[in-house]
């Protein structure tokens, strides 16, 4: 049993999981290239866009995000290059669990697997967060007034967010009833959300006051990360939370008609044209108010827009915002469901988290369990706090899944790849030298919170997931 620790899951036994091959259920294979970059751009543009982007600005980076979001772009690009080779090549449920359990062993897939927790399941509730707020303000406009205490955490002020809670449960509700079902609800999603960026950067850009871009890069102010070039820094791991669901693009790859070819367009696809949209809206946002006006707004885009006086052209705006903030949720928790759907099925999670519905052919159960776990969250936790864990958690796993490249190619070269990172080992270790870099920016709370979470993960792995690990029985 001790060597379980550093045992590796064999590149063949995946490859017979990828292909469902000795279940009697299994998830079902519908999603295309067009899908799984609706999925991306679904998980990509939201919170990060328009919640974050003004607490990015008005605490660490001024008019200055749009560096801090082209920064953790290129990070991104150098881990979603390393992403797109693994998903090409093991396209198995999971995403950099999967991976790393081909090329860490058990104990680091247990703990990038605990990881995700923070990115995918904080994910969500940081989004169902924002989510309330913007709700909160669309009712506002059509005249009805939700009670401030019952959509604000405790922390907050409030009681609890009901708004929050309420679609956090009617999203994992949608995801039980199946996986197509829920992409064609997120495609639609999706194009009210592209089109409200459009829309905002049309409409934004002659309302522009080139003052508020002065001065475009702050001063310091004598601490690390207000402002300056180390505000830039610290932004760009704030706002990195942007660009996480290209990554949750890889965890459905089992769900992928095919995911050889499949995964690698929809993960990069999405990737670089979001990107584009972000500096724009950026440079829009902060261009029609004062980047410090910002501060302690988590509805920051409906504060920008009412410059323009298109009152009826806001509503709708606000409604489009909700919606694509739902996309996210459902993007979110879809990634969460199928990398503990993973973990299960090789033991390391009782066989609760992958047993599939009868009807639906979906994990039902765990989406049951981490829609308590996440309602709890966005019911009770304040953004911020949430927002700076998911970006650690993220970035933990971007640097595994780089390095797990460079490993990979040494080990198993033989092995077929529709797609190759370039430039290895250069890119792969970029990826992980700048997802490193942009966690050390992020606050010294959140790797107080960061260790305490992974010693809660070894006390699991260690008295359960071990003596449970299916590597037992082979």
């Amino acid at each position: 049993m001790k060597s379980n620790l550093w045992k590796t899951k064999s590149i063949e036994q995946l490859l017979l999981e990828s292909k469902g091959q000795g279940e009697k259920r299994d998830l079902k294979k519908v999603l295309t290239t067009w899908s799984l970059v609706a999925l991306g751009v679904g998980g990509i543009i939201g919170a990060g866009l328009f919640s974050l982007t003004g607490i990015a600005a008005a605490e660490h980076a001024g008019p200055a995000v749009m560096l801090s979001f082209v920064v953790a772009a290129v990070a991104c690009l150098f881990s979603a290059l390393c992403y797109a080779e693994f998903a090409s090549m093991i396209p198995v449920a999971g995403s950099a669990y999967t991976y790393s359990y081909a090329t860490f062993g058990e104990f680091m897939a247990w703990i990038i697997g605990w990881d995700l927790v923070l990115e995918y399941a904080l994910g969500a509730a940081t989004v169902g967060v924002s989510w309330s707020r913007y709700f909160v303000n669309l009712l506002q406009k059509v005249g009805v007034i939700f009670p401030d205490a019952l959509a604000k955490s405790p922390f907050e002020g409030g009681l609890i967010n009901l708004p929050a809670i309420f679609i956090v449960c009617a999203i994992s509700l949608v995801l039980i009833r199946g996986i197509r079902g829920s992409s064609k609800f997120n495609n639609i999603l999706v194009v009210l959300k592209v089109a409200v960026v459009f829309i905002f950067i049309v409409l934004g850009w002659s309302y522009i006051n080139p003052g508020n871009h002065v001065p475009f890069i702050p001063e310091n102010q004598g601490e690390f990360g207000h402002f300056g070039l180390s505000g830039i820094a610290m932004g760009a791991a704030v706002v990195f939370f942007a660009f996480i669901g290209f990554d949750a693009v890889s965890t459905a790859a089992q769900e992928t008609v095919n995911p050889q070819k499949s995964m690698p367009r929809g993960i990069i696809g999405a990737l670089l044209g979001c990107t584009v949209l972000y500096v724009l809206f950026a440079y829009v946002m902060t261009g029609m108010v004062r980047y410090d006006e910002f501060l302690g707004d988590a509805s920051p885009v409906a504060k920008a827009f009412s410059v323009t006086g298109y009152t009826s052209v806001e509503t709708l705006l606000i409604l489009a915002i909700v919606c694509g903030f739902t996309s996210v949720i459902l993007v979110m928790l879809l990634g969460q469901s199928r990398v503990f759907y993973s973990m299960s099925k090789d033991g390391l999670l009782p066989s609760f988290f992958s047993d599939i519905h009868p009807r639906f052919n979906t994990p039902w159960k765990t989406n049951l369990f981490f829609m308590g776990f996440v309602a709890l969250l966005t019911g009770f936790v304040p953004i911020s706090d949430l927002g700076h864990m998911v970006s650690m958690g993220t970035l933990l796993a971007f640097a595994l899944v780089s390095v797990g490249i460079i490993i990979l190619r040494k080990r198993h070269p033989e092995i077929p790849r529709k797609f190759k990172t370039p430039l290895v080992p250069l890119v792969p270790l970029l990826g992980a030298a700048i997802s490193l870099a942009l966690m050390y920016s992020l606050p010294v709370v959140s790797w107080y919170r960061l260790v305490i979470w992974m010693a809660i993960g070894f006390i699991i792995y260690f008295s359960y997931s071990r003596k449970h690990s299916r590597l037992n029985d082979r």
